[in-house]
């Protein structure tokens, strides 16, 4: 699998990476096994780049991706986590995390997103981990959030080499378009996730898109189900899948050098894998932008949008 090199650092992403939120029980158990089955089965698909963070179940995606890659060659591959959100004892528990992992909430997240904070996480934040990756301690820096529009400060206003916009450069949500220009502007780099807007453009053409499925992580609203179905039809024209589609869509944009998925077993390793060597032909994007149901400035370069394949 190819690799692509983040901003102006050294460290070296392959094109697929391994979400690691989902074996940290999200919406429901992940058995131990099969989220150690799946770390290995990416393992063998290629796959050298592993995200996780504290959040992700109260701590317990992070050891579980320490656990499988503890014995691998450490030189080989590269894992993320996020700062600032501490876990610390939960004074009050009442037995089950209210986040929507599936854990016991013995612990809590000391955390906080809010505008309020764009000055500490710039300011303070910032300049102790740019310290951190001047001393080689890591290597490299950035931020992820569910919208891009702080994401473009970063990039402008700090010393971020990278940045996650989850589910914003979607088939089903091209918003980060507006901000992603940054990136490129600047040589940095960004880092695609949410691909599958936590659910809804999993699902091949014998399983469409239903009521009922998740949305950014609550229910998929009606009219978001309707469009996902058309998108799957006009696949299905095109001969390839909504989920073969969902993946390759990131690399119409030249500033995207990663798409990492959640991925909870084995089965959904190689499924996925599987489906990013499917091929995608040019004229699906052009056909989508054509009816309205992708922004009409999603770029296509030629020779990103022919395949799900990592170069």
């Amino acid at each position: 699998m190819g690799r692509r090199k983040t901003g102006n650092t050294t460290v070296e992403l392959t094109e697929l990476g391994f979400g690691a939120c989902v074996i940290g029980n999200l919406y429901e158990v992940t058995p131990a096994k099969d989220a150690a089955a799946a770390v290995e089965a990416a393992w063998t698909a290629g796959i050298r780049y592993f995200d996780t963070a504290p959040h992700y179940g109260l701590g317990l995606s992070e050891r579980r991706r320490g656990a499988a890659l503890r014995h691998l060659p450490r030189a080989e591959y590269v894992v993320s986590a996020k700062a600032g959100r501490l876990l610390v004892p939960d004074e009050q528990p009442r037995g089950v995390d209210s986040e929507g992992f599936a854990v016991r909430d013995d612990l809590r997240r000391q955390w906080d997103f809010s505008r309020d904070h764009w000055r500490q996480a710039a300011e303070e934040a910032m300049p102790a981990l740019a310290e951190l990756r001047a001393q080689g301690v890591i290597g490299a820096i950035g931020a992820g959030m569910n919208q891009s529009a702080m994401l473009a400060r970063f990039l402008r206003e700090t010393a971020a080499d990278v940045v996650m916009p989850a589910g914003r450069y979607t088939l089903l949500d091209q918003s980060a378009l507006d901000d992603l220009p940054a990136a490129r502007e600047l040589g940095k780099s960004v880092v695609a996730v949410g691909m599958f807007n936590s659910g809804l453009l999993s699902h091949d053409s014998h399983d469409r898109p239903t009521e009922g499925m998740k949305y950014d992580y609550r229910e998929a609203p009606p009219e978001r189900v309707a469009r996902a179905r058309e998108i799957a039809e006009v696949c299905v024209a095109h001969g390839t899948s909504l989920p073969a589609a969902a993946i390759a869509f990131p690399r119409t944009h030249p500033s995207i050098i990663n798409v990492t998925l959640g991925m909870r077993n084995l089965e959904q390793v190689e499924r996925n894998a599987e489906l990013r060597h499917r091929p995608v032909p040019d004229g699906l994007w052009a056909d989508l932008r054509a009816r309205g149901l992708i922004r009409a400035d999603v770029p296509a370069r030629a020779g990103r949008g022919r395949s799900a394949r990592c170069r």
